[in-house]
């Protein structure tokens, strides 16, 4: 959070984020900050995640039904990418060399530097595969 104002609030969503390890949306992230015990408000909520999101504390998925989710990696955590499942956000991080080549290549090809990307990929992780095939 270099840059920002370091208030009680802005604390709390940190400190959640770092216990959830998945994708989020600010209405979960609010849910589970009333649920330990933080008087936040909602609008609150939003604000410190946009802050964090633009100082890149934070990563910001769309999820499948339009909704802004948000993951906070480990402050170490190179350039990479997440799986993400649709059904109960489980994240998994992963390293993508092919997919830097490919970003690399098509740069190069068109003439582009100072290239950035972000990659995510939605899918149903297995756990949800399983209970969605029992469900049939």
């Amino acid at each position: 959070m270099i840059g920002q104002r370091v208030t009680r609030q802005r604390t709390a969503v940190a400190a959640l984020l770092d216990d959830l390890g998945e994708f989020r949306s600010a209405r979960q992230i609010h849910r589970a900050l009333h649920e330990r015990g933080d008087d936040i408000a909602l609008a609150t909520v939003y604000r410190t995640l946009n802050a964090m999101a633009e100082s890149g504390d934070v990563e910001v998925l769309l999820n499948p039904s339009g909704e802004h989710t948000y993951l906070r990696c480990a402050p170490t955590a190179s350039h990479h990418h997440h799986l993400v499942c649709r059904h109960c956000g489980r994240t998994v991080d992963v390293d993508a060399p092919q997919l830097e080549e490919l970003v690399s290549a098509l740069a190069t090809e068109h003439g582009f530097t100072e290239l950035e990307h972000s990659v995510d990929f939605v899918g149903v992780c297995t756990a949800c595969a399983r209970t969605d095939a029992r469900a049939r």
